[in-house]
């Protein structure tokens, strides 16, 4: 049992470094559009294949555990929540390229006033996705049904920041080509807050032992 327990302890280890690789890499793609820093954007594509590879490895070792220990309701939860908050992140990791590969087509462009839009949404969104891995070390259901009540908060604002886009690429044609990037930023920002969520939502499951997909925990 002590064995089985270290093994746990081993792999939420290597979960929150692979969170911890994945919130670098989202800070840096962000700061890489937002100040243009081709250093920044080169950091998060050298991490990738980091990244990738911890996912193999946890995603290993959680079904081998689950295949060999025949574990307990707690324990089993745990694996099943490791597996699933395993894949968010390499999806999370994967995000913040694309991010950079945006950053990189605005590195010459001028800037446009909806960019200032953007460091809102990503703040938000970084933030969420602090809260939903603190949630898990801390095991704290509170702080991950705070989480799902910040997912709203980021889909108004990717709307405010596409209807901004797209009435600066109505006045000005020269406007259009990074707007369209913009927009991918802003998509992809709303897409690693819907990725923080289902760690909340796996969190609660964890917590709780109930399935709270869809929101539901957060509208009782």
């Amino acid at each position: 049992m002590r064995h089985f327990q270290e093994e746990l302890d081993d792999l939420k280890g290597r979960l929150l470094e692979m969170g911890g690789l994945v919130e670098s890499a989202i800070y840096r793609s962000v700061a890489a559009v937002i100040e243009k820093d081709v250093d920044q954007a080169q950091q998060v594509l050298k991490n990738e294949a980091r990244i990738n590879q911890m996912e193999i490895v946890v995603d290993e070792l959680a079904t081998r555990l689950l295949a060999t220990q025949q574990p307990m309701a707690s324990d089993m939860r745990f694996l099943t929540a490791a597996i699933k908050i395993n894949n968010d992140l390499e999806r999370m990791g994967d995000l913040a390229v694309n991010i950079v590969e945006r950053a990189l087509s605005l590195m010459h462009e001028s800037v446009i006033r909806p960019a200032i839009d953007i460091p809102k949404m990503a703040k938000l969104t970084e933030s969420m996705v602090h809260k939903s891995l603190d949630a898990f070390v801390r095991a704290d259901a509170e702080l991950a049904r705070n989480v799902l009540l910040s997912d709203d908060a980021v889909d108004e604002l990717r709307d405010i920041v596409y209807e901004e886009l797209v009435k600066f690429m109505q006045l000005d044609p020269s406007n259009v080509r990074p707007g369209v990037n913009l927009m991918f930023v802003a998509r992809s920002l709303e897409r690693l807050a819907d990725h923080a969520t289902n760690i909340a939502e796996d969190v609660l499951f964890l917590v709780r032992g109930v399935d709270v997909r869809h929101h539901a925990e957060a509208r009782q």
